[in-house]
């Protein structure tokens, strides 16, 4: 094969073939008379091979320790570990297929939100606590906030965040004083942390926030730390984070 086949066949341009030449992770293969290269089925395996690892995520300097230990290998052991990279590939392909045929279903019927996409809990979850007032940031960003651990938590931590404040949903008045804890954050922007008000708003917050999550904040001893939570409350006025910080202390005393 001349290098044009062989990129061809693996699915990579002749400028990469040459590229892990000049990087050592290809043989320079036999050449013909004329001075072509002339490739054989090893070096497909092989670049084939690269091309998996790279797309695994490795970096080129990765793929070459990992073909360094590969040297000497029957060629039907690297053919079964390219099948097996295959499948696993193949694995989340259809797991990211079904997430999508999910969410084309929320989009045609009207209930995708405008944080999403969200995973099918957090969407019924939104769906629960009904529509974001449009003239608060606050529920603007307890949607943010939520939606970004819907992505970035463990998936055992997100369902039980989400869980518990499920909760809430199911109660109308729960939703409606909802809002109103929004409300009072909102006017808090421009307060200050000795405001009469932070308290008030903290209280109010306490109160509402599902015994289940004072229980998860009570493991954590309250206030939770890293860098997330401080992104979190980086965005919050000193009054808002006031309040926000005297909610969580008093649900996390609630859960002792």
């Amino acid at each position: 094969m001349r290098i044009g086949e062989i990129a061809a066949l693996v699915g990579i341009t002749p400028r990469a073939v040459r590229h892990y030449h000049h990087l050592g992770l290809l043989p320079e293969p036999v050449r013909r008379a004329n001075g072509y290269r002339e490739y054989g089925i090893r070096d497909a395996v092989l670049l084939a091979r690269i091309r998996r690892l790279a797309e695994l995520g490795l970096g080129l300097d990765e793929v070459r320790d990992v073909l360094a230990d590969d040297e000497g290998r029957e060629l039907v052991e690297v053919l079964e570990e390219l099948d097996a990279d295959l499948g696993r590939q193949e694995a989340v392909i259809r797991a990211r297929r079904v997430r999508l045929t999910e969410l084309l279903g929320e989009a045609r019927a009207g209930r995708l939100t405008a944080e999403g996409p969200v995973s099918p809990e957090l969407a019924e979850l939104f769906s629960g606590l009904g529509e974001v007032p449009s003239e608060s940031p606050m529920a603007a960003k307890d949607r943010e906030i939520l939606t970004l651990l819907d992505t970035v938590a463990p998936d055992e931590e997100r369902a039980r965040l989400i869980g518990a404040m499920r909760t809430m949903t199911e109660d109308p008045e729960a939703v409606a004083r909802a809002h109103d804890v929004y409300a009072r954050l909102d006017a808090l922007a421009d307060a200050t942390p000795d405001d009469p008000r932070v308290a008030e708003t903290g209280q109010a917050l306490a109160d509402l926030l599902p015994d289940a999550l004072a229980d998860q904040l009570g493991e954590q001893g309250g206030v939770p730390g890293g860098r997330l939570a401080e992104a979190f409350f980086g965005d919050f006025s000193p009054a808002q984070s006031a309040a926000v910080h005297h909610a969580l202390r008093l649900v996390a005393e609630r859960a002792r």
